[in-house]
């Protein structure tokens, strides 16, 4: 047998992979993040297979239902929201199978970023704004964050943040990112990103905080600070369509291909 770490996406099911969706018609288990997971997702598993919510489960409860599975040789569908590699708390999970010799495979999937980047329009990486993407969380009630590893050390970069599970800490990100983006710095939250209800709200770093109250969000958002967000059109154009950038599928007479020693 064998377990599947399935990322199905933000929440549209049109979202999950290929792979994904096969994976889950074929699987007789499917164990899956129900806060997080619409149930048309799991609806893709078979009409006899075991289809059984987490979200109120222990990491003990779910290990105890794949051990049940591997009894009875079955493959089992562990079905996560967006990317698994992401918080998706699969760490443990791998551990235990590990411990106990059982195979796995991850299935990667839509992270909410991603999604949420296509829903409002946007690259994040913007020509000589912003040409990294930093994905982190702030400590709450849950696991601590590694020494350094902190808004206020990310926002001294510049980049691009997308910060997950932090909404009820907007007081916080302000205090940490407007030294280093300035109140004007633009930010949106996106509520359950895919999702039929889905909301998105945008701001700067000195106002998002009254316009998350206002709605009343207090969980399941992503939120995205960073000068690449602007609405501004003046930027410089990527050198990568730059007709006197020559590269090896589209050389230049005249121009020499700069030899990259990296390759």
């Amino acid at each position: 047998m064998k377990v599947y770490f399935i990322g199905a996406g933000p929440g549209d099911p049109d979202l999950i992979t290929v792979k994904a969706k096969g994976l889950i018609e074929k699987c007789p288990v499917c164990l899956f993040a129900g806060s997080l997971v619409p149930e048309a997702v799991v609806a893709f598993a078979p009409k006899d297979a075991i289809v059984k919510d987490t979200a109120a489960m222990t990491l003990d409860d779910t290990h105890a239902e794949i051990l049940a599975a591997r009894d009875r040789d079955e493959d089992v569908a562990r079905v996560h929201s967006g990317d698994p590699s992401l918080y998706g708390a699969i760490a443990e999970q791998i551990r235990r199978l590990r411990k106990d010799g059982i195979d796995f495979e991850i299935i990667p999937g839509v992270p909410a970023y991603a999604a949420m980047a296509a829903t409002i329009g946007q690259e994040l990486t913007i020509p000589e704004v912003a040409q990294s993407i930093i994905l982190t969380r702030m400590s709450m009630q849950s696991t601590g964050m590694p020494e350094g590893e902190t808004l206020d050390n990310f926002g001294r970069t510049g980049a691009t943040i997308a910060i997950h599970l932090a909404v009820r800490n907007m007081r916080e990100i302000e205090r940490q990112l407007i030294p280093h983006y300035g109140e004007d710095c633009p930010v949106v939250v996106g509520y359950r990103v895919g999702w039929p209800d889905q909301m998105i709200i945008r701001g700067t770093l000195a106002d998002i905080r009254k316009k998350v109250r206002k709605e009343k969000i207090t969980r399941t958002a992503l939120i995205l600070v960073g000068p690449a967000l602007a609405a501004s059109i003046d930027f410089k154009d990527s050198a990568l369509y730059d007709p006197k950038m020559p590269h090896v599928l589209r050389p230049v007479v005249g121009v020499d291909l700069v030899e990259d020693h990296n390759t």
